[in-house]
């Protein structure tokens, strides 16, 4: 009997494995599908010939669309953990979701720090280099002298960064266990050069997050229909007109020696014709667009951030009066097993509204701040180089997004709970056990 246990015991968790293996497949096939799509949508079409440029530009599509996916899963892992948490708690015995589990929600919580560093430290860069390169002189041109080159670059690049870490170590704290501690570089370092990065990620949330919350009332006037009170689009359109056909007589009239003129007019034509387009927009809405659309979202972004305010002065006041608020590391309910919210489903529900609105505030902070306004992709004019930026950029913002939230008190998940889940979360039945 006790060997059939045992047997039964290992048959349940090879199952478990090739279950949540499968899952995690599917989950990712689709993150990277969606993210191949806008990958395409802005890369520069000029790039596609068919040779050597061509096999490069591609190889390092594929690990830009790795990255975006993995980011993109990155940001949805909270707001999955969140709602699984509220769906186990609905349903506990429920025979269709026993897959839904803390073994699985840990399983992808690793997986996500595993292809973070992964793509952080190893991925990116050899796209940038292998993008970059040309071979070295001498050798025969060609992928494999662009590979070597860029492989020669990569061990380059991490003697140099252990190298500065070995020499500050040295500096800060000179001796012989400090100088031997750096020989502890799987277990010890590299976790603690991603919580570095995870670090940087947060100050640059810290950064671009109010920019970004003041600039989403900007951003989606420009995207939406503002509503006509007092305004004539009729004749504002015919003024327009008027303007682009003078400015086009202007440019046939001139003669192709003046340069700088011809330039200058192209440019003002080309605004005018923005305007132009934008005000036949604003006439072919239809009222309730213009009239409803627009309050509404208004109303709505003002209401999110100011409970997106709100709870984060409520966190920093119990922070600075109540001690035990201070996050210690310490276990909590885990998954399945307490509500994280004391409105149940609903305020469950306005976490995830809340930690979306955070990382789209924070992405539209980052590409207003000026230092990274040459980011912002254009629509079948990006080069691939400018890829690469924006989907590293877009990683360490994605892989700061679970710890600002926590800290900043948006959600009270404790994300290193879910490894013991696994051990609570039992089906109802022995016959259901099996058959998952």
């Amino acid at each position: 009997m006790e060997g059939q246990d045992e047997v039964s015991a290992r048959e349940q968790h090879f199952h478990s494995q090739v279950r949540e293996s499968t899952i995690c497949f599917l989950l990712f096939a689709i993150l990277y599908i969606v993210s191949y799509f806008i990958i395409t949508r802005y890369k520069r079409k000029s790039d596609e010939q068919e040779d050597e440029d061509a096999i490069v530009n591609r190889i390092s599509l594929f690990l830009s669309t790795f990255t975006l996916a993995v980011s993109a899963g990155a940001v949805l892992l909270l707001p999955f953990s969140i709602i699984s948490n509220e769906i186990l708690l609905s349903f506990p015995q429920n025979y269709y979701i026993q897959w839904l589990n803390g073994s699985l929600i840990h399983g992808l919580w690793n997986l996500a720090s595993l292809f973070s560093n992964l793509c952080l430290f190893v991925l990116m860069p050899f796209a940038f280099f292998f993008l970059e390169s040309e071979g070295f002189a001498g050798l025969k041109k060609g992928i494999r002298a662009r590979i070597l080159e860029t492989l020669v670059m990569l061990i380059l690049l991490a003697l140099l960064i252990l190298g500065i870490v070995w020499v500050a170590s040295a500096l800060i704290d000179n001796d012989a266990a400090s100088m031997e501690s750096l020989y502890d570089l799987w277990e010890f370092y590299l976790p603690y050069l991603y919580s570095c990065i995870s670090l940087m990620g947060c100050l640059l949330l810290l950064l671009c997050t109010p920019v970004g919350l003041s600039r989403m009332f900007t951003v989606m006037g420009q995207l939406l229909v503002k509503p006509t009170i007092l305004e004539d689009l009729d004749e504002q359109i015919y003024i327009i007109t008027l303007e682009e056909e003078a400015l086009q007589r202007r440019l046939n009239g001139l003669s192709s020696s003046v340069e700088h003129n011809i330039t200058e007019l192209e440019q003002e034509l080309d605004n005018v014709k923005t305007l132009k387009t934008k005000l036949e927009r604003r006439k072919k809405a239809s009222a309730w667009e213009r009239n409803l659309v627009y309050p509404a979202v208004m109303v709505l972004l003002l209401i999110e951030t100011s409970i997106s305010v709100l709870l984060v002065a409520c966190n920093i006041l119990c922070l600075l009066v109540d001690e035990t608020a201070m996050p210690k590391g310490t276990r909590g309910p885990g998954i399945g097993n307490a509500s994280l919210s004391a409105f149940g489903f609903v305020g469950a529900a306005l976490e995830i509204i809340l930690i979306f609105y955070l990382m789209v505030s924070s992405v539209v902070g980052f590409y207003s701040l000026r230092f990274f306004g040459n980011f912002i992709p254009k629509k079948d004019d990006t080069t691939m180089t400018k890829i690469i930026g924006n989907c590293v950029s877009i990683l360490v913002l994605s892989s700061a997004l679970p710890v600002m939230s926590r800290t900043l008190g948006l959600h009270k998940l404790h994300l290193s709970d879910t490894s013991r889940d696994s051990e609570t979360a039992k089906p109802s039945a022995n016959g259901h056990q099996k058959a998952l």
